[in-house]
């Protein structure tokens, strides 16, 4: 008798519940850091993000946020959608996430530089 291996989601479970712990620590570190500049002039916002420790915690924030983003949408699209579109759905929020984590790297790598 042989068994076939059946993809059981375990890594994706286990990788979901790790970016669950660490946005847990991130989010309130981004809203006591990073929230209190929202609605300063231009320079001052720009001044504080010059400083690696703040463009590290954004950095990181969106990275880790974007990614949960993603794991977390693929299972719902998994769950909800069928047939030839749920690989599809599942290819554009892949493709967004990834996107907007470059886009943020890239605007704070030209704030940094």
């Amino acid at each position: 008798m042989t068994f076939k291996m059946i993809k059981t989601g375990t890594s994706h479970f286990r990788a979901m519940k790790i970016s669950s712990m660490v946005l847990v620590l991130l989010i309130p570190l981004f809203l006591f850091t990073i929230a209190p500049i929202v609605g300063e002039k231009r320079e001052i916002i720009l001044a504080k993000l010059e400083q690696p420790i703040y463009a590290l915690i954004v950095a990181l924030t969106f990275t880790v946020g974007l990614l949960h983003f993603k794991s977390g949408v693929q299972v719902l699209i998994e769950d909800y959608v069928h047939g030839s579109m749920s690989k599809v759905w599942i290819n554009i929020t892949i493709a967004l996430s990834y996107l907007l984590i470059g886009l943020t790297l890239f605007a704070l790598t030209k704030i940094l530089l």
